[in-house]
C-alpha cells in the first residue's frame, strides 16, 4: 500500500462500543408501598397458578411464578387503564410476548377480576364476554367442546394454552418464539403513529429465553431506530429454559444458548436498562418500573429483574418451565401455605385423575374456597379496588386522544371503493409498459391518500425494488420515528430483516387504525412470514368470535414472484411460494391475489380489502411488459379478476384449461390466444387471480363461472406448483398434461424473464402444443 491509497486513519484499530442514547439504571432497594397488601396478592396470585396447574397438569407455572411481582406492580401501581373496557386504544396494555406464561396472566386476571367483583363491582365491564372470572380457569387448556358440567354451567372461557384475543386485554396472539415481542413493537408502532405525544405506555413481558430467537434482535433493532420511548420491555431473567439452566454466562461460566445477558443485548440495541437485582421483592420492582416510566431519552427502556424460575414453589429452573407437582401431592399443597397462612386451609380433595367430573369438581372446590376466603376478608379487595379505581381515574386525567392528522382507515370502507370503477390516474393504455408490482405500488399510493397514511410499509431493503416506496408517495419521506418524522409512511425493521419485519406488521395492523405492508421477494416472505401470518389470522379469529368485529388486516406483498425474477437465479425466481400461502389458512382469514395484467391490481386489491381478511397477500412480478388490449384480445375486461376465478375464452368444447401467474397469463395473452385462433383449437380458458375471492362467491356463482364437473377435464398451465392446482385438475391425465414451472427441467436457471419461462415450458410454442393436444384428448 502506497503514501496515497493508505487509509487516513492507519492508527492501530481499537474496539469500544460507540455512545448509547439510552442510560443505564440500577434500580435502588426501596421500601414497598402498601408492602403487606402486595405479599398478600403474591400469595393469592402464586397459590392460583399452582392450583391453576395441578388440575389441569399442563401448563408452564415457572415463569408465570417468577414474573408475579411485576405483573402486580404494573396493574396495581402504575398502569392508566380501565378494566371495564379492555379494548379501549388509548390505555396503557400489557402483551405478553412470552406466551407460555399465561398460566401466570389467566391467574393474575382472574385474581383481578374476583378482587374488583368483591371490592367494587362496578368496575367490571357489565358484558361478562369482557372479563376473565375465576370461573374462566376451569377452561384452562380445554378445548371449547368441553363436556364437563361446570364448564357448561358457568360457560366458561376456553382459555388456550398460549392467550389470544378471546381474553380480554390480550391485543393479538403470541407464543410462537419471538413473535410475539416483534408484534408488541408493532403494536407500539401503531399507538405511537395514532397518538403521537399522547401514546399510551406499552408493556411487553418477555424472559432471557425468549430473547434467543433471531426475529427479536430485527424487533429490537426496529423499537430503537423508531424511537419507541413509550414501550418498555420487562425481561424475566431466571435463566431457565426448557432444556437449560443457564441460558446466559453467568459467574464466568459461558452461556448454553448466547454469550450475552439481557443487560448487554438490550443496551447494544440502544434501549434504557433499568436493573432490578431482585425481582421478588416488591419495592425493588416498584422502584425499578417507576423509573423506568420516567426515563425520556427517546428509545425504548427495558427493565431486567433478576428471578428464580418457580420461585417458591417447590419446583424450579427448567424443571418448572413446563412441569409441576403431581396432581394433589404433598408438594402442591406446601405451594399453596402462602395462602393458606394468610387466609384458610384450602380443602384437600384427591380425585381420581381419570374422572375430569370429578377433577373439575375439585378444582372449583378449591377456587370457591379462595373465592370465600377473600370475601371474608375484604381487606384486599377493597384495596385493589381503590387501585384499580385509581388507574381508571389516571387514564380520565390524561385525556389521550388521536394525533393531528392521524390516518383515517375507516375511509377505505366507506368510501364503498368498487373493484370495477378504478381511478382514472390509475388507468394505463394498452402497449405502455408496466410490472404488476408497480400498478401496485400506484394501488397503494391512491389508497394512502383517501386515508390519510392508514398504510405503513416495510421491506426488507427492497422498497425502491418492490415499488412498496411508491406507497409513501406524498408523505415525508425517510423512514418512521416516533418523535422525528412521524408522518413518514415507511418504517425499518432491521434492514434484511423478513421474519422480523412480519411480526412487526401483523402487530402494527393488530391495533386496527392503520394496516401494516410488509414487503421482500415472494421467495423469502412466504415462509420467513407464514409464523407471524398465522399468528396473526389465529389472533383476528379469537377476536372476531367476541367482537363480532371484522378481521384487522395484514398486508404480505410477495414480490418478484415466479419464474420473472430470472436473472437472480432459482433461489430468489420462486415457483412454491404460493403454496404456502394459498388455501392454507382457516377459510376467510386469508387471501391471496395472483394477477397476470397490471389493469387487474386494482379490482383485486380493493376487492380483497374490502372482503376485510386478516392476511392479504398479493403475488407480483419484476418485469415491466407492454399492456395488453384485452378489447381486441376479447378478453373480459380487468375487473373481471375480482370474482377470483373468470373466462379468458369460451367454447363447446369439453376441454377445459386453467391459467394461474403472470407469466403464464402474459404469454397466453400476447401469444396464444393468436395462435389457437389462426388453427381453430376450440377450448375453454379460464384464469386463476384470487381462489379464496371464488371462495367467497355463493355456490350458484360459482357454478355458473367453472362448474366441479368441468374440471375432471381439466389441465392447469401455471407459474407455480402442482398443489396449487389440484382443485382445478381432477384427473391423473390432466395432472400429466399440465405445465408449471418445474415440470421439465426442476429447478431453473439464471437468464431473461423470457429466457427462464422458455426453459421451463410455459412459453407460447409448448403452451400452445399442451391446449391443443388436450383440446383433442378431451374433446
Amino acid at each position: 500500500m502506497t503514501e496515497t491509497t493508505k487509509p487516513a486513519d492507519a492508527a492501530p484499530f481499537r474496539f469500544h462500543l460507540r455512545p448509547r442514547r439510552g442510560a443505564f439504571h440500577r434500580a435502588s432497594v426501596e421500601p414497598a408501598v402498601d408492602a403487606a397488601m402486595f405479599e398478600a396478592l403474591d400469595s393469592v396470585y402464586r397459590s392460583l397458578c399452582a392450583t391453576t396447574y395441578n388440575f389441569t397438569t399442563s401448563g408452564h407455572p415457572g415463569g408465570s411464578i417468577s414474573c408475579g411481582k411485576t405483573l402486580a406492580t404494573l396493574l396495581f401501581d402504575t398502569m392508566a387503564y380501565d378494566l371495564s373496557d379492555p379494548s379501549a386504544r388509548h390505555a396503557d396494555a400489557i402483551v405478553f410476548a412470552a406466551g407460555h406464561k399465561a398460566t401466570g396472566l389467566y391467574a393474575m386476571w382472574a385474581l383481578r377480576d374476583e378482587l374488583a367483583r368483591i371490592g367494587d363491582p362496578s368496575l367490571l365491564p357489565s358484558d361478562v364476554a369482557k372479563r376473565l372470572r375465576l370461573e374462566d380457569l376451569l377452561g384452562f387448556r380445554r378445548n371449547p367442546t368441553q363436556p364437563t358440567p361446570l364448564f357448561k354451567a358457568f360457560r366458561s372461557k376456553p382459555l388456550d394454552g398460549h392467550p389470544a384475543p378471546s381474553t380480554p386485554f390480550v391485543p393479538f396472539a403470541t407464543g410462537a418464539s419471538g413473535v410475539g415481542l416483534g408484534g408488541g413493537v408493532g403494536y407500539a408502532i401503531a399507538l405511537a403513529d395514532h397518538f403521537g405525544t399522547s401514546t399510551p405506555f406499552l408493556h411487553l413481558i418477555e424472559g432471557e429465553g425468549g430473547l434467543t430467537p433471531g426475529r427479536v434482535s430485527e424487533a429490537l433493532s426496529c423499537a430503537s431506530t423508531a424511537g419507541l420511548d413509550r414501550l418498555i420491555l420487562h425481561v424475566d431473567w431466571n435463566q431457565a429454559s426448557i432444556d437449560s439452566d443457564r441460558v446466559c454466562p453467568e459467574d464466568g461460566k459461558p452461556g448454553d444458548y448466547v454469550q450475552w445477558n439481557p443487560l448487554e443485548l438490550l443496551r447494544l440495541h440502544d434501549f434504557n436498562v433499568v436493573f432490578v437485582a431482585n425481582g421478588h421483592d416488591a419495592g425493588h420492582v416498584q422502584e425499578g418500573i417507576r423509573k423506568a416510566m420516567s426515563m425520556s431519552t427517546g428509545v425504548p427502556t427495558a427493565v431486567v429483574y433478576k428471578t428464580v424460575k418457580g420461585w417458591r414453589y417447590g419446583v424450579e429452573g427448567k424443571k418448572s418451565h413446563g412441569g409441576g407437582h403431581g396432581m394433589c401431592s404433598q408438594p402442591y399443597f406446601d405451594a399453596v401455605k402462602p395462602f393458606e397462612d394468610h387466609f384458610v386451609q384450602l380443602p384437600r380433595v384427591c380425585p381420581d385423575v381419570k374422572d375430569p367430573v370429578a377433577v373439575e369438581a375439585a378444582y372449583w372446590g378449591v377456587l370457591t374456597a379462595m373465592r370465600t376466603a377473600l370475601e371474608q376478608k375484604p381487606e384486599l379487595a377493597r384495596w385493589a379496588a381503590a387501585r384499580l379505581r385509581a388507574s381508571q381515574e389516571r387514564l380520565r386525567g390524561l385525556a389521550r386522544l388521536p394525533r393531528a392528522g392521524a390516518s383515517d382507515l375507516g375511509a377505505l370502507y366507506s368510501a364503498k371503493l368498487d373493484p370495477e370503477k378504478a381511478p382514472a390516474k390509475l388507468a394505463v393504455e394498452p402497449g405502455k409498459p408496466m410490472s404488476t408490482r408497480a400498478a401496485l405500488g400506484d394501488v397503494l399510493a391512491h389508497l394512502n391518500g383517501l386515508t390519510k397514511g392508514a398504510f405503513m410499509g416495510a421491506a426488507a431493503d427492497l422498497a425502491e425494488s418492490t415499488s412498496l416506496a411508491t406507497l409513501a408517495k406524498g408523505f415525508p419521506s425517510g423512514h418512521f420515528h416516533a418523535a422525528l418524522n412521524p408522518q413518514s409512511r415507511l418504517l425499518h425493521v432491521g434492514g434484511i430483516c423478513e421474519d422480523g419485519m412480519g411480526c412487526v406488521m401483523a402487530g402494527y395492523s393488530s391495533l386496527g387504525t392503520s394496516i401494516g405492508v410488509a414487503s421482500s421477494y415472494s421467495a423469502f416472505i412466504a415462509a420467513l412470514e407464514h409464523v407471524p401470518a398465522r399468528l396473526h389470522c389465529i389472533g383476528q379469529h379469537a377476536r372476531a368470535h367476541v367482537d363480532g368485529l371484522p378481521y384487522r388486516t395484514f398486508v404480505m406483498l410477495n414480490a418478484h414472484a415466479g419464474p420473472m425474477t430470472g436473472e437472480d437465479g432459482p433461489t430468489h425466481a420462486d415457483p412454491q411460494s404460493l403454496q404456502l400461502l394459498q388455501e392454507n389458512f382457516a377459510a376467510g382469514t386469508a387471501i391471496t391475489l395472483t394477477p397476470w395484467d397490471p389493469l387487474e391490481l386494482w379490482p383485486l386489491f380493493v376487492a380483497g380489502i374490502n372482503a376485510r381478511p386478516a392476511l392479504l397477500a398479493p403475488f407480483v412480478t419484476r418485469p415491466a411488459l407492454p399492456v395488453v388490449d384485452r378489447k381486441a384480445l376479447r378478453l373480459p375486461p380487468p375487473s373481471a379478476a375480482a370474482k377470483g376465478v373468470y373466462a379468458l375464452r369460451r367454447s363447446r368444447s369439453k376441454a377445459v384449461v386453467v391459467i394461474q401467474g403472470c407469466a403464464s397469463g402474459s404469454v397466453f395473452a400476447k401469444d396464444v390466444v393468436a395462435m389457437l385462433d389462426k388453427e381453430k383449437v376450440e377450448a375453454n380458458v379460464f384464469y386463476v387471480a384470487s381462489v379464496e375471492l371464488f371462495d367467497l362467491l355463493p355456490k350458484a356463482e360459482r357454478d355458473a363461472i367453472l362448474p366441479e364437473a368441468r374440471t375432471h377435464h381439466a389441465m392447469a398451465i401455471s407459474d407455480f406448483t402442482v398443489p396449487t392446482f389440484r382443485r382445478w385438475v381432477r384427473s391423473d391425465a390432466g395432472i400429466e398434461a399440465s405445465l408449471h414451472t418445474l415440470k421439465r427441467h426442476g429447478y431453473l436457471g439464471s437468464g431473461t424473464w423470457d429466457a427462464c419461462v422458455r426453459e421451463a415450458g410455459l412459453d407460447a410454442g409448448p403452451q400452445f402444443e399442451a391446449i391443443r393436444s388436450w383440446a383433442k384428448l378431451a374433446g
